[in-house]
């Protein structure tokens, strides 16, 4: 599982060691037209860095996040550059060449993804501990069975949720609680790197706030990275360190939080955030607020990386 390690691996952003590099990352979907959905996407994710990522539905995000993952299904492919893996030991694992038993072992125990939509995600007719309990039997086949349910059990109640919810199914479960099982499958394995695909999508606001409290108080507490897939901008600013914002598959900005928020370089970046109205500012039109048809006109594609520099 061990690639060509990097000459010197750049720092993140965040002032921290890599824990992932995105170098120049293309998605294509083939077919009579063919779809350039990522384009040349370059990241770096710190470790223990919550990196926001925010966009528009349909530009990308989701697709970046299965391109990395090596989930992305035919018409889709990889088209050029590479997600390289910096482990704790010392050595980086370049995911594209990965295969079969390497592959399948490297997902969960070093990056592990939250999927958009927990119903979906969760076998309707599997109860939650066994669901649980598969990860621990597919990748740690040494432990007993004894062993295993009390991990479940722990899982559960480091994520919020009583242990007795074990023997529950997923429709017996809220929305609230089925995300923090999917949290609680994520981190089954301690990886080093979380991708959360909408996590919070379908939730009431009261929830989505108790989930990224939760979020960020495992962060705390493991020291996984996490990658935040998101359209909500103003979610992402509670939680990130920093955000990268994608347009049309490209990263158009990227920076600090609060720099993206009180200074804003893309004007995509900016009609982003004017497309949340105040709750106690002066009623609107948001047709005079220049949210319509000049969405279409805006600069072109570049990316702004407010921390320094154009890229």
């Amino acid at each position: 599982m061990t690639a060509p390690a990097l000459s010197s691996p750049p720092m993140g952003n965040s002032g921290t060691a890599p824990v992932l590099t995105i170098e120049d990352f293309s998605v294509d979907y083939l077919g009579e037209t063919t779809v350039h959905a990522v384009k040349h996407v370059d990241l770096t994710l710190g470790r223990g860095e919550i990196l926001g990522l925010a966009g528009e539905s349909g530009c990308g995000k989701s697709t970046l996040a299965y391109g990395i993952n090596r989930l992305l299904k035919p018409p889709a492919v990889i088209s050029s550059g590479r997600a390289v893996f910096h482990s704790r030991e010392g050595y980086d694992i370049d995911l594209g060449q990965l295969r079969g038993e390497d592959l399948r072992a490297f997902r969960w125990d070093r990056i592990s993804m939250v999927f958009q939509g927990a119903m979906n995600s969760l076998n309707p007719v599997i109860s939650v501990r066994a669901q649980l309990e598969d990860i621990f039997t597919t990748h740690r086949p040494e432990l007993s069975r004894r062993e295993r349910r009390r991990r479940c059990g722990d899982l559960l109640e480091r994520v919020g949720v009583d242990r007795d919810r074990l023997r529950a199914y997923p429709h017996e479960l809220s929305g609230g609680m089925r995300q923090r099982v999917m949290i609680a499958m994520a981190m089954a394995l301690d990886p080093q790197v979380m991708i959360m695909d909408e996590p919070t999508t379908a939730l009431d606001v009261v929830v989505q706030r108790e989930i990224l409290r939760e979020i960020t108080r495992l962060r705390d507490e493991l020291g996984f990275a996490v990658i935040f897939i998101t359209h909500d901008l103003p979610l992402l600013l509670e939680i990130s360190d920093r955000i990268a914002v994608m347009r049309a598959g490209e990263i158009v900005e990227l920076g600090a939080a609060r720099q993206v928020y009180g200074e804003p370089q893309h004007s995509y970046t900016k009609q982003l955030l004017a497309s949340f109205p105040s709750l106690t500012g002066a009623r609107g039109d948001f047709i005079r607020a220049g949210l319509d048809e000049r969405l279409l006109d805006l600069d072109p594609v570049r990316v702004t990386d407010v921390d320094g520099g154009n890229g």
